[in-house]
């Protein structure tokens, strides 16, 4: 039988030149004993060193045809270039890599106090809707006051952000403190997170020049909690604005309203009798109720211009 199974394994290898007739490689052993005579294909003589390009040697001098090495005797050299290519240098001399290299990044002013509105130079031409203002909008529930807010801000020509404290405080999912369940130390400081993230906000609006305005059930009778709260969140140059239309009215929007949102009559009633503690106050107060949204708006953008030209003492 001329034709083995199998070739032997071959010796384990050594690096570097092997000395002695081991060197002509175990493939030309296992050829000779089991194919006697000369080899059918010979391999082909090497080429010619061509002049002044010289040959490096090779590390296995034995032609791959006479040498089929297994691959786990021989892993393959490792990667002479990295995978990931080395950064680009900076577009502009001198810059920092991380500048350059940033993708979508403003860097923002941080929002600090609001401070006093300018008065305008000529009050009787001004036009609020041109004004960068941070307004709250105070009412009891049912006052319409954050629709209100919502048309006010849709409307103006400059960019108007509306920040509903009821949306924020709403923010809490798992944990929500109702007060509807009752009023307690829970949803008391929900409301004051709520107020505090209102103001930061309302802050970093203006300071990225775009105004906003805020709603809020602020009570005359807790002047810490309530103004003096939203003036340490958003700073002196808050511009306080008061809703406040009759008992009926505020009864039948509440009715309109679903979910958390709507109160008892009951509470209504007792909220709407506190809110008259801001007549006398000194604040601008508009009572819309015989006013359409588009009407209460208005009204504001006149009492909001009265404010800028005199800003209220609060």
């Amino acid at each position: 039988m001329q034709h083995a199974v199998g070739a032997p394994l071959p010796p384990p290898h050594q690096p570097g030149p092997v000395p002695g007739p081991q060197g002509a490689g175990w493939a030309q052993g296992a050829s000779a004993n089991h194919h006697p005579g000369p080899h059918p294909n010979p391999p082909a003589p090497p080429a010619p060193p061509v002049p002044g390009h010289p040959v490096p040697p090779a590390q296995h001098p034995v032609p791959p045809a006479q040498h089929p090495v297994p691959p786990a005797q021989h892993p393959a050299p490792p990667a002479q270039h990295p995978v990931s290519p080395p950064p680009a240098p900076p577009a502009h001399p001198g810059a920092p890599l991380e500048t350059v290299n940033t993708t979508g990044h403003i860097q923002l002013p941080p929002g600090g106090p609001v401070p006093l509105p300018h008065p305008p130079a000529d009050p009787s031409v001004a036009d609020v809707s041109q004004a960068a203002v941070a307004v709250l909008l105070i009412g009891p529930a049912g006052a319409g006051k954050t629709t209100v807010a919502r048309h006010w801000a849709d409307r103006r020509r400059v960019p108007t952000a509306h920040i509903s404290l009821d949306d924020v405080r709403e923010w809490v999912r798992s944990g929500f403190a109702n007060p509807q369940s009752g009023w307690n130390e829970n949803s008391e400081a929900q409301y004051r997170l709520a107020r505090r993230t209102c103001g930061f906000a309302a802050r970093n609006f203006l300071a990225n020049g775009i105004s906003c305005i805020l709603d809020d059930a602020v009570f005359p009778d807790r002047p810490v909690v309530g103004l003096g709260g939203w003036k340490r969140h958003v700073g002196p140059g808050l511009l306080p604005v008061v809703v406040l239309p009759g008992l009926e009215i505020v009864l039948e929007r509440n009715a309109a309203r679903s979910g958390n949102r709507r109160l008892s009559d009951e509470e209504v009633a007792r909220i709407h009798g506190r809110m008259a503690g801001w007549y006398g106050s000194g604040l601008p107060i508009i009572d819309n109720s015989t006013y359409d949204v588009e009407t209460t708006a208005r009204v504001l953008d006149e009492v909001v211009t009265r404010s800028i030209a005199s800003p209220p003492s609060w």
